[in-house]
């Protein structure tokens, strides 16, 4: 099996074939799926095995000691040997997975083989595809818990266990020194237990994500703004914990936690920072300084760890184990999420490479997961087919005016979004709308103008004056009227969604095969937005991955909508949420490679989480049981130390550093969600034979996208788009 390890001497990191460790009585024998980089304390153990000599010694102080103690007791000779010896030997690295119990040793009966299990400790939870893993430190995943999320569990004990510490009441304020991996768990944690949380970080995204996940308020440690705010919320007396989470040389941490907390408060030390405590300052307040040691009680005990021991539940409530399993049912319902702390996602063969990157600078990140390739890997992530298009196109129609339009379909979203604006726009003209009943194609060919109006379909496919024909019918005819429209000859406009199968999105391909007739557009209109084309130019280039998060504020709808009748119209997300995953995708450049889909008991409430090649993450947030006075529509994406922020297609702004750009005016103004401008962009291509506004490929994968989010509710696991680029 393959292994990383570390020479501490030498600095280097490699990917090891070692023997699989043995199944041994009191543990159990896991394959790993995901495991987690900590890149607090992996990359400072990464870091100092790079330097010198001496640069290992004034890192260390703890372990010179043992040395001069060594050195009195057994000589320099012998000394110098052992720790040349143990310095000159690889060692492990990793200390938080989820895997699959592949063996149960003698003594185990709480799980069993093919279990999902999340493991602890820097001995038995490696960066290794098989573990050895002691009783008391591994707990079963809840069902319906992604793996990936579930390698979390090691991380999420130790920042549980740091809040325990605090011991917050309901009403507390707390202060969050620190917003890397632990310092994001430790905010949201809190926040679950009803604390004002107030969060410090010289990084402005990682406070950007804080406030995203619960945080009251964020800022720079060096901005008077944190001081103000939590004088203003506590009254000027202060808060009633503050947490360490940040690492590093630099005295500020704890010389900010006296200053800003109240009067015998207490400050946790979870993170390995340093603490010349200012002996004034915690004296005259009387804090109490406690210390949060790892995942909790157990910790350190081998009777407890090795042997399997357990301390009964009436004197130590929350032992390490019992922390790992109530930090896997807080993900498990929603409690903390932690997705968005997913900076990038790696396949196990490109650990040394990964390690390489962090510790270079070239990738920034919050948490990475290493993702193991075999059959537990698999087994979680069911894969949907992304259909590769493949036709060679037909000629086009010649450059020339007018473009002759039919619509099948005159519904409210054509007579309100689209017609309106086509009437406007020289060089076009309306030749035959088709309905299904006369008199709303009457009616439609009174108000905008059409030329003919019919119920006969086939007559106008069959029209070759027809430049283009719109489908804007009920979603469950899409796919159908597209095919025919395609192998027609016509160029095809489709409002969203292209198709509610993948057998229907399969023939509407076959067709483009078929007729060489690849002219289509998907009405993704949201990429054509005035004020998102700005934000997204302020914005510029990215460097490194990407966080976005998008919440859909959809409402409820009306009694009787036939959005409703899901078993022939499709849900109400394969509906729309083609919308939303086309923004993101063109936002970060790419088309998703594997998704993870949650929802509320009810199904009311929808989460899907998008994974880019890059290591980019979107999440989509898809409500119907919000405020109905709040913006449907707000994004916010997170890059490269800037934060670009859209508000309902009304104001957008982009934060740089410490600056804060409007894009457009401050002022809400008009909603421009795009039809106009993607109406412009089809109508151009369609009369000049150029491309279409966006490549077939992307509205074949966005489609597909939508579709796999119902196989990853059904199986409650993430789903691997193949064939996704």
């Amino acid at each position: 099996m393959k292994q990383v390890v570390q020479n501490y001497k030498s600095g280097e990191l490699a990917l090891l074939d070692v023997p699989v460790p043995g199944c041994k009585p009191g543990g159990v024998l896991v394959r790993t799926a995901y495991s987690l980089i900590s890149t607090g304390t992996e990359l400072m153990k990464v870091s100092e095995a790079g330097m010198s000599m001496v640069g290992k010694a004034r890192s260390r102080p703890d372990q010179v000691a043992k040395v001069m103690q060594s050195v009195a007791t057994n000589g320099v000779p012998a000394t110098y040997r052992k720790v040349m010896g143990k310095l000159d030997s690889y060692t492990p690295l990793g200390y938080s997975l989820c895997g699959v119990v592949e063996q149960v040793g003698a003594g185990i009966d709480d799980v069993a083989v093919g279990d999902l299990v999340a493991c602890a400790g820097n001995e038995h939870a490696l960066h290794a595809e098989l573990n050895w893993v002691p009783k008391n430190l591994y707990a079963r995943v809840p069902d319906g818990l992604a793996p990936r999320h579930a390698a979390f569990g090691t991380v999420g004990s130790i920042a549980l266990q740091g809040v325990r510490r605090g011991e917050p009441q309901l009403g507390d304020t707390a202060l969050v020194i620190g917003l890397g991996l632990i310092g994001q768990l430790v905010v949201q944690l809190l926040a679950a237990s009803g604390v004002k949380v107030v969060g410090v970080d010289p990084d402005p995204a990682r406070c950007e994500l804080a406030e995203r996940l619960g945080a009251a308020a964020c800022g720079d440690p060096e901005s008077p703004a944190v001081e103000n705010y939590v004088a203003e919320v506590t009254g000027g007396h202060g808060v009633d914990q503050v947490y360490l989470a940040a690492g590093g040389g630099s005295n500020q941490p704890v010389e900010l936690a006296a200053r800003l907390s109240r009067d015998r408060g207490r400050v946790v030390d979870i993170g390995k920072c340093r603490l010349d405590l200012p002996w004034n300052a915690y004296y005259e307040k009387e804090l109490d300084v406690r210390f949060s040691r790892s995942y909790g009680p157990g910790r350190y005990d081998p009777e407890y760890e090795l042997e399997g021991r357990d301390y009964p539940i009436g004197y130590v409530r929350w032992t390490e184990r019992r922390n790992l399993a109530c930090f896997l049912d807080l993900v498990a319902r929603g409690r903390v999420d932690v997705e968005p702390l997913v900076s990038h996602i790696a396949d196990f063969d490109d650990a040394v490479e990964t390690y390489q990157s962090l510790k270079d600078g070239d990738l920034k990140a919050v948490a990475v997961l290493f993702r193991y390739l075999g059959d537990v890997a698999e087994a979680q992530a069911p894969a949907v087919a992304v259909p590769a298009v493949s036709v060679r196109p037909g000629p086009v129609r010649a450059a020339g005016t007018p473009v002759r339009l039919a619509f099948v379909g005159a519904g409210n979203y054509a007579t309100s979004m689209l017609l309106p604006h086509l009437i406007q726009r020289d060089g076009v003209e309306l030749s035959t709308v088709v309905t299904t009943t006369a008199l709303s194609a009457a009616n439609a060919q009174r108000k905008f103008g059409f030329a003919e109006a019919t119920t006969d379909l086939d007559a106008v496919l069959g029209d070759k004056s027809i430049d283009a024909v719109f489908v804007v019918t009920r979603h469950s005819s899409h796919a159908e009227l597209t095919r025919k429209a395609l192998l027609a000859g016509k160029a095809v406009f489709v409002e969203k969604p292209l198709a509610l199968t993948e057998d229907e999105l399969a023939g509407v391909l076959a067709a483009v095969e078929e007729s060489g007739n690849d002219r289509l557009q998907v009405g993704f209109n949201r990429r054509f937005a005035p004020l998102l084309l700005q934000a997204r130019q302020r914005f510029g280039a990215r460097t490194g991955p990407a966080s976005l998060r998008y919440l859909v504020n959809a409402g409820q709808l009306q009694h009787g909508s036939w959005y409703l009748q899901q078993a022939t119209e499709g849900s109400r997300f394969a509906g729309e949420g083609g919308h939303f995953i086309d923004t993101a995708s063109w936002l970060l450049g790419a088309d998703p490679v594997s998704l993870y889909a949650v929802a509320t008991s009810k199904n009311e409430d929808l989460q899907v989480v998008l994974r880019y090649s890059d290591g980019s993450t979107a999440t989509i947030s898809y409500v119907t049981t919000g405020a109905p006075g709040f913006p449907k529509e707000t994004l916010d994406m997170v890059a490269d130390g800037k934060v670009l922020r859209l508000d309902d297609f009304v104001r957008a702004a982009v934060y740089d550093g410490r600056r804060k750009q409007w894009v457009g005016s401050r002022l809400p103004k008009a909603r421009d969600k795009g039809q106009n401008a993607e109406l412009a962009a089809f109508v151009k291509a369609v009369r000049t034979g150029g491309p279409m506004p966006v490549p077939l490929q992307s509205l074949v994968a966005t489609t597909a996208a939508t579709l796999a989010v119902q196989s990853g509710l059904a199986a409650g696991a993430p789903v691997t788009l193949a064939g996704a680029r």
